[in-house]
C-alpha cells in the first residue's frame, strides 16, 4: 500500500515538473518567435565574442529553427510525446543553455542572454540561474523517461497536435517577419519619445572618459593623456597616430537607446534638429536597398506630399540610396546596427509627431499608412 502511494506520489511529482518545463519551453519559444531577428542579432553577438563572424549569416536560419524546436519540445513534455527521445534532446538543449549563460556570466560581455527575448530581459546570472533550475527538472524527468506515459491514449492525436505547434510557429515567425514583431518591446515602438528614450534613468552615472592620444615613438606606439604628456614630448620622433575616448569609469546604467545619431551627408549630427519638429514627419529606416518597395515609397511619399509631411529616408547606405531616392527626400545616414534594432522589416516607416513614434508600419502594410493622421 505505502509503494502504491509512492508511485502515486512519483507519477503527480512528475507531471507537475513536466508541466512547469513544458510551459517555460512554450513560453521561451513564443516570446522570441515573435521576433526571430532579435534572437538572430544575440547569436551574432556571442558568435563575434568568440571570432565565429562567419555563421553570422545563418544565425536567422538558426533562430527560426530554435524557436520551433523549444515550442515543439514544451508541448511534447507536456503530452509526454516520445519521452525518450526528447528528454534526450532537452538535456542536451540545458546542457548547452547553461553553458551560454555561464559564459555570458562570467564574461561580463553581454547584459542579457536574450533567454526571452527582448520582451523580457534578465541578467546572465538570473539566466544562468534559470538553467541550472531547469537542468536539474530535466534531468529528473529524463530519469523517469522510460517510465512516463502519453498524455492520450490514442497516437494520432498527439502527432497532429505537435503538427499544429509547428506549423502555428511558422505562420507566426513569417507573419512577424514580414509584418513587425505583434508585441514590439523596443524602445522604438509605437506611443514612445525617442528623445526620452535616449536619456539615462535618474539614478545611472555616465562613463567617465578621457581623450587619449597614440603615438609612434622609436618603433613603438604609446599612449597617454592630456595630463600625462612624456616630458620629451617635442622630441620631433613623436609621430601622431590617432585619439579616441578611453573609458576610466564605467557608468552605472545605459539609455534605453544608444547611438541613435542621425548624420546628413556632410557627417553633421542632424539628430535633436529632425527629432524636435513639432509637425508630423516620415522617417523611413532600411537597412539596404537591395530589395526596395519602390512602390509602396512612392504610394506613401504622395500622400506625405498630400499632407505636406516631410519624409526622411534613414539608411547606413546613404551613397546607394542617392540613386533610388528622389531629390525632394531628405537623406539621412544612421548606424546600421540602430537601423536593425529600430526596423526589424527591411523597410520599415516611422510616422513621427516631434519625438514620438505615432505609427509604424512595414513596407507591406502601408498602405493607410498616414490615413487617420
Amino acid at each position: 500500500m505505502k509503494r502504491k502511494i509512492s508511485t502515486q506520489k512519483n507519477k503527480k511529482g512528475i507531471t507537475i515538473i513536466r508541466w512547469i518545463i513544458g510551459l517555460l519551453f512554450i513560453f521561451s519559444g513564443l516570446i522570441k518567435a515573435n521576433d526571430p531577428l532579435g534572437l538572430s542579432y544575440k547569436m551574432q553577438e556571442f558568435f563575434e565574442a568568440w571570432g565565429w563572424t562567419g555563421l553570422n549569416d545563418i544565425t536567422l536560419a538558426l533562430a527560426y529553427l530554435m524557436n520551433i524546436f523549444e515550442v515543439l519540445a514544451g508541448v511534447a513534455v507536456i503530452v509526454g510525446f516520445a519521452m525518450p527521445l526528447f528528454s534526450w534532446l532537452l538535456l542536451l538543449l540545458m546542457i548547452a543553455f547553461g553553458f551560454l549563460t555561464g559564459y555570458a556570466t562570467l564574461s561580463g560581455k553581454f547584459k542579457s542572454c536574450g533567454c526571452f527575448g527582448d520582451c523580457l530581459p534578465i541578467p546572465p546570472m538570473a539566466s544562468f540561474l534559470k538553467d541550472v533550475l531547469l537542468l536539474i527538472l530535466i534531468s529528473i524527468v529524463f530519469i523517469y523517461r522510460n517510465k512516463i506515459r502519453p498524455l492520450f491514449k490514442w497516437k494520432p492525436i498527439s502527432i497532429v497536435l505537435l503538427l499544429a505547434t509547428v506549423v502555428g510557429t511558422v505562420i507566426l515567425q513569417q507573419f512577424v517577419l514580414h509584418h513587425l514583431p505583434i508585441r514590439d518591446c523596443l524602445p522604438y515602438k509605437v506611443g514612445n519619445n525617442l528623445l526620452v528614450e535616449m536619456q539615462l534613468p535618474k539614478d545611472a552615472r555616465p562613463d567617465s572618459t578621457v581623450i587619449t592620444f597614440k603615438y609612434a615613438h622609436n618603433g613603438k606606439t604609446v599612449e597617454f593623456d592630456a595630463e600625462h604628456f612624456p616630458d620629451d614630448f617635442n622630441d620631433s620622433t613623436y609621430e601622431y597616430v590617432d585619439r579616441y575616448d578611453k573609458v576610466v569609469r564605467k557608468g552605472t546604467g545605459l539609455a534605453p537607446i544608444n547611438d541613435f545619431v542621425l548624420n546628413t551627408k556632410d557627417g553633421a549630427d542632424t539628430t535633436k534638429e529632425v527629432l524636435s519638429n513639432p509637425g508630423k514627419y516620415v522617417m523611413v529606416f532600411t537597412q539596404n536597398f537591395d530589395h526596395w518597395d519602390k512602390a509602396a515609397f512612392n504610394s506613401v511619399l504622395q500622400s506625405a506630399k498630400a499632407k505636406s509631411y516631410p519624409v526622411f529616408v534613414v539608411s547606413p547606405n546613404y551613397k546607394q540610396a542617392l540613386s533610388l531616392v528622389p531629390s525632394d527626400v531628405i537623406l539621412l545616414g544612421l548606424d546600421a546596427v540602430v537601423v536593425k534594432t529600430a526596423a526589424r522589416v527591411n523597410s520599415t516607416y516611422f510616422l513621427m509627431q516631434g519625438a514620438n513614434v505615432l505609427e509604424k508600419k512595414s513596407h507591406e502594410d502601408v498602405a493607410s499608412f498616414i490615413n487617420g493622421f
